[in-house]
């Protein structure tokens, strides 16, 4: 991840409230249960997201307590003893954050992105940031290329927002709902459904997973029965902000804003000739999962990256099946596959265009690639109950081989809901993963992160940035120590130049899938 918290350089840290368990409302929501370890160690997961607090907004508050990103600055530190900059060297970078009156704020809590890029090679690499809790904040970057590179700071959203949005999960988790039809004969009924639903004289379907456990309920037809429900599909978005509450999401104001620089705001990189030892200026080593170079992701967790033509994903494919499952940014790499293969054709199972299921086929290469979208809480269009299952129970009936490619990507369908709901979902996935390679350990098994999107003030109540790096987190902390590999969507998407956008733009896919091959048929040696 990208962030941290505490102090550092003899920076000193204020006393804040900084909770040890982010949860939610416990009292309408329901939990797949777990193994005492897994207890424990969801427990440490949610310790470890815990965020500085704001103290809470009163409903007469001013955005005078808010951040002003025009008055904040940040400044390059100078080498540690001078000289010029290295590529290898850590570079850091100091953030001061202000309020509306331009005077320093005292308390963090503060969500930034930083890259490192030149426009020019096509070059970028995401920061790590680092949260003293004062008003300050640390980027550091690794130098990874030669010539002029300049810093980007951006300010997601101020603590006050921050506060905002944990609010709402904890008081309104329920406020994306979803809605599922039921039919017998001529008859029809709608009713709401959700794993949050708030106590009612209404009787309720139970729909929870029998082999997962994973809960889901509506509420139950008037003249109909719980066994005749036929679809699920995404039902109405309630917005309860607080007065005023909606101008701490403006965005180019106080949300997904650059941040000046008070001096230079870039460095000449160059190569070390004089075998002169690296700076070591920042006391966290920060090491990205990749950068990119004239257009190119370079990889630096040992598996080399390579550029593949079509003929080249042809060929590497050839006899395999891939097996994507998770949201629609994974559906884009579906799309793209199918766009780009010049063999494969999709074969019409007649489904849903979001939702599917997707298959396509190229018979002469004997390559199959579908698609499955992950089980409720999914914010598509209708899709049949039949067609929508959980992850967990598909990896179960693979067999699995050296010729079977499992790519799952499982996030922003979750972010309004306590980080229970999607901490539980992903340890059920790992536990299906672990028996797959247990049974076939040469099956591929990639793990697609979170990326960080556009943001306006219905995305953001809804798929904010922030819940998507506490999700991040999460997903990685999960599958820590499991025998997967990880595509950094979020690192990918910070460090390209291109827009943020939910579904990245696709230079960024095209990267994505050229990870995904390079698993799958790796560099002798690499």
């Amino acid at each position: 991840m990208t962030y941290e918290f505490g102090p550092r350089n003899n920076i000193s840290k204020p006393v804040l409230n900084i909770p040890g368990h982010v949860t939610s409302n416990h009292s309408f929501c329901t939990f797949r249960p777990i193994s005492p370890e897994e207890v424990l160690e969801e427990k440490a997961i949610l310790e470890s997201l815990a965020w500085p607090r704001y103290p809470s907004l009163q409903p007469n508050y001013s955005l005078i307590n808010t951040k002003n990103p025009a008055c904040g600055s940040f400044t390059i530190l100078p080498r540690r003893g001078g000289g010029k900059w290295h590529i290898g060297d850590q570079l850091e970078v100091m953030i001061q954050i202000h309020d509306y009156l331009c005077r320093p704020k005292k308390y963090g809590g503060d969500v930034l992105l930083a890259r490192l890029h030149t426009p020019a090679l096509e070059a970028g690499v995401a920061g790590h940031v680092v949260d003293h809790l004062n008003g300050s904040y640390s980027a550091v970057f690794t130098l990874l290329w030669e010539g002029r590179a300049e810093v980007q700071v951006t300010l997601v959203h101020s603590s006050e927002a921050v506060e905002v949005l944990r609010r709402l999960t904890v008081k309104q988790p329920d406020r994306v709902n979803f809605e599922s039809l039921f039919r017998s004969g001529s008859k029809t009924e709608s009713t709401t459904c959700n794993v949050c639903l708030r106590p009612s004289r209404t009787p309720l379907c139970n729909f929870t997973d029998v082999r997962t456990g994973e809960p889901w309920f509506c509420h139950k037809p008037k003249n109909l029965g719980c066994e005749s429900r036929i679809d699920h599909s995404k039902g109405e978005y309630t917005q309860n902000l607080r007065l005023d509450e909606e101008k701490l999401f403006v965005s180019d104001v106080n949300m997904k804003v650059h941040i000046h620089s008070s001096g230079p705001s870039d460095v000449n990189v160059t190569v070390n000739i004089k075998d002169e030892p690296n700076s070591t200026l920042s006391s966290v080593r920060w090491t990205p999962s990749g950068f990119y170079y004239r257009g190119a992701w370079r990889s630096l967790s040992g598996t080399a990256v390579r550029d593949f033509s079509p003929e080249q994903m042809t060929q590497c494919l050839k006899g395999k099946q891939v097996h994507l499952y998770g949201d629609s940014t994974i559906r884009q790499w579906f799309e793209y596959l199918l766009e780009v293969l010049p063999n494969v054709n999709k074969f019409d199972l007649h489904t849903q265009d979001q939702t599917g299921p997707f298959m396509a086929l190229d018979q002469t290469n004997n390559i199959v690639v579908t698609f499955h979208c992950h089980a409720p809480p999914i914010r598509f269009g209708r899709s049949m109950t039949s067609e929508v299952r959980y992850i967990a129970n598909e990896l179960d009936g693979f067999s699995g081989g050296r010729d079977t490619v499992i790519v799952v990507g499982i996030w922003a369908h979750f972010s309004t809901f306590p980080m229970e709901v999607y901490i539980r979902r992903v340890m059920s996935i790992r536990g299906a993963v672990v028996r797959l390679l247990a049974r076939a350990p040469e099956t591929l098994v990639v793990i697609r992160t979170a990326n960080v999107k556009a943001l306006w003030l219905y995305e953001t109540l809804t798929n904010s940035d922030w819940y998507s790096m506490q999700r991040d987190k999460a997903l990685r902390a999960v599958f820590r120590g499991v025998d997967v590999r990880l595509v950094d969507a979020w690192e990918m998407t910070v460090a390209h130049h291109l827009p943020h956008n939910i579904h990245p733009e696709p230079p960024i896919i095209k990267n994505m899938i050229n990870v995904l091959l390079s698993y799958t048929c790796p560099e002798q040696g690499s």
